[in-house]
């Protein structure tokens, strides 16, 4: 038995991604899709039996997105990063107040040079009696992050209801039975309270059904904004008239999660793009998001503040 060179696999691979690279013309208009397509990253733009309306939304489809065949198999794409901004104000909290819990997802950074510099994330996983608290050890660029025992950190915690700020002191780092590090009692203590106008901009695709009822899903837009509660998409057009809602369906990456989240949303604003008025700018408002889902919201907009004091308002 004969085994291909490594030089015919790759050869072979790029030929089966050429294969799957679909093209306008390969996208039928006006009749159902005999394929899903997807993004170059592999999420969900369109299922198969869905139909693109007109010229207008396929076009929109390619200049927004890298449109391939979803059953056809090909080398993995890069995910698109996203950039972030927000504002936010503070208020003074005690440790009770905060009603962390296990699994809440931190942001952690030395606090010697820390202006500017990123939040690391990481998950709280315990508690002492004299509260101190338990996270796992955050990782950059796949190595540990570099802090010792007796140095200070400032920590960002989402809770159930609110995000807060605080300063621990670094007990120890431990590596079984995992890579953890044991903090003091939280000091410091500020609640970073959080308004409906945060938003942090995003790029990635939002199936949508028009009309609150009904199977499948229309088309495809993209997100330009996400907030806690609410998305600002780009459309091909207006997909409605304030107030009326629509079904929607997205994926959320922070880390190593991804979260699914199929609602309903209420169309709050309808814009024309003023650098393409072909195009239409929408905010929607998610207002029948599970628990679950809306913790999942907050996670994907805590993971673009590159800085805390996005979150506090304080000029940089």
């Amino acid at each position: 038995m004969t085994h291909p060179t490594p030089e015919a696999q790759a050869e072979a691979s790029d030929a089966a991604t050429e294969a799957a690279l679909l093209t306008p013309d390969a996208m039928p208009v006006g009749e159902p899709l005999a394929w899903p397509v997807v993004d170059h990253d592999g999420a969900l733009l369109l299922d198969t039996g869905s139909v693109l309306v007109g010229e207008a939304e396929r076009d929109f489809l390619f200049k927004h997105f890298v449109p391939y065949r979803g059953d056809v198999q090909r080398s993995e794409g890069a995910a698109p990063s996203a950039a972030a901004s927000a504002n936010g104000g503070e208020s003074t909290a005690a440790i009770r107040d905060m009603h962390l819990t296990i699994g809440a997802l931190t942001g952690l950074r030395p606090q010697m040079g820390a202006s500017g510099a990123p939040m690391h994330p990481c998950r709280l996983i315990g508690f002492a009696p004299n509260e101190a608290l338990f996270v796992t050890t955050p990782y950059v660029d796949g190595r540990p992050i570099a802090v010792t025992p007796g140095e200070n950190v400032e920590i960002v915690a989402i809770a159930s209801q609110a995000v807060f700020r605080f300063v621990c002191t670094v007990h120890a780092l431990s590596q079984s039975p995992l890579d953890y590090l044991v903090l003091s009692k939280p000091a410091n203590i500020r609640r970073l309270r959080e308004r409906r106008s945060i938003r942090v901009r995003a790029q990635f695709p939002v199936r949508y059904g028009i009309g609150e009822e009904g199977a499948g899903y229309d088309g495809v837009a993209l997100a330009r904004g996400i907030s806690a509660l609410g998305l600002s998409v780009s459309a091909a057009w207006a997909l409605g008239k304030v107030g009326e809602r629509l079904r929607v369906a997205f994926q959320l990456r922070s880390g190593e999660n991804e979260t699914a989240i199929e609602t309903t949303a209420v169309i709050r604003n309808v814009q024309a793009e003023a650098a393409d008025p072909a195009h239409t700018t929408l905010g929607l408002e998610l207002d029948r998001l599970t628990p679950a889902e809306q913790m999942a919201m907050k996670v994907y907009v805590f993971d673009r503040q590159d800085d805390v004091l996005y979150w506090t308002g304080s000029v940089r």
